[in-house]
């Protein structure tokens, strides 16, 4: 038979083809085995699995099955623990008869979870907090080479997460496209600036000074660059939250889509600029709201407390969690049956509900960041 003429472009097409099929690589995980024949049944009828190949004929040594998302190699006498194999699934009670802890016949531990479980906040542990910056306490390096302070360090029984987070140098941050599962979400600058994109949010947005994000629910956005020193408090709910990565989504998105909910929240992005001052829960302070209440329909409160007239009447409040930082200045946070605290900018504290405190000897140049869960609540003066 003579040789058969192809065209140059399908020519090139065909080597594209070839090369694709002799680079791929695929990733599989050993499991040990003495006796494969009993495997097989498991791995294809209880977990659903399709077997991809078997070998030798005469008397199989090695099996691979495939399926819910990984390829496993049973092989007779590897020598690797047999380990633990964790199946999400949308609907747990219909997988494997609605077992949720299997043992296979070689010894692998298969754990059957929900695919998206629910979030749980657990109920406040009430404390009164006081964490002073010039205490010292330890600088973590966290995601994307970012500090972490921690400025709740009992999380309130893990209701709460309060993070001071700096990042050092400059420039670009190696960050991915990600989102989180979480309740409630705010990120505060107190110095520098940050660039953020958010899904559906338009480009870039420049965070500065006195300014806040809210980030909803699993709102999709990534960290771009940042000024040298640049620093933020980042509050989350609950304290142990879940960040995935979005390999899917390219950002900024194409379309603009302000009023969107997540979770009944919107995304909210707040400037000092033009803000309204009025009068604080308590007298002798005025703040300005952060619209933060509005656009998470009451889930949380953000506002920005400044002294005006005659400050450090005792009182109480009636909420859950009640957390402060102190931006600027100074003041001495005084709590019942307690020595007084003299705090200063980079001091946080928490106070819980029915303790009486008083915010006194403050100076003119303080303001204070407050945030509030629920974000109503009812403050008692006495």
């Amino acid at each position: 038979m003579g040789r058969v003429a192809i065209p140059g472009a399908a020519r090139h097409a065909l080597r594209e083809i070839v090369g694709a099929i002799m680079t791929e690589t695929r990733a599989e995980i050993r499991l040990p085995t003495t006796e494969l024949r009993n495997d097989i049944p498991f791995f294809t009828q209880v977990l659903g699995m399709r077997m991809d190949l078997i070998y030798p004929a005469d008397d199989p040594a090695v099996a691979v099955f495939s399926g819910h998302g990984v390829r496993i190699r049973v092989e007779k006498g590897a020598t690797e623990p047999a380990g633990t194999l964790r199946i999400l699934t949308e609907d747990p009670d219909q997988f494997a008869a609605g077992a949720r802890v299997l043992m296979a016949p070689n010894g692998t531990r298969v754990e059957i979870e929900p695919l998206n479980p629910p979030m749980v906040v657990p109920p406040t542990l009430h404390s009164f907090i006081v964490r002073r910056l010039k205490d010292q306490a330890p600088w973590i390096v966290g995601r994307a080479g970012m500090m972490y302070r921690d400025l709740v360090p009992d999380r309130l029984g893990g209701a709460l997460i309060a993070s001071h987070i700096r990042i050092p140098d400059g420039g670009p941050v190696p960050d991915m496209v990600h989102y989180h599962q979480v309740g409630f979400q705010l990120i505060f600058c107190i110095s520098g600036w940050v660039d953020v994109v958010y899904e559906d949010q338009g480009p870039p947005i420049r965070l500065t000074a006195g300014a806040c994000f809210i980030q909803p629910p699993q709102i999709r956005h990534r960290v771009l660059q940042a000024s040298d020193g640049i620093e933020v408090i980042e509050i989350g709910v609950p304290a142990e939250h879940v960040t995935e990565i979005d390999h899917e989504m390219a950002l900024p998105t194409p379309y603009l889509r302000p009023e969107r909910e997540w979770e009944g929240q919107r995304f909210v992005w707040n400037t000092p600029e033009g803000a309204e001052w009025r009068p604080f829960r308590t007298k002798g302070f005025v703040c300005r709201d952060t619209t933060i209440h509005a656009n998470t329909k009451g889930v949380a409160s953000v506002l920005v407390v400044r002294p005006e007239g005659q400050a450090g009447v005792w009182h109480w409040h009636k909420g859950d969690i009640l957390f402060t930082y102190v931006m600027a200045g100074r003041m001495m946070l005084e709590g019942e049956e307690r020595e007084p605290f003299p705090l200063e900018a980079g001091d946080a504290f928490v106070i819980p509900p029915g303790m009486r405190v008083s915010y006194a000897d403050v100076s003119e140049d303080l303001e204070l960041m407050e945030v509030s869960l629920p974000g109503a609540f009812e403050t008692i003066e006495d």
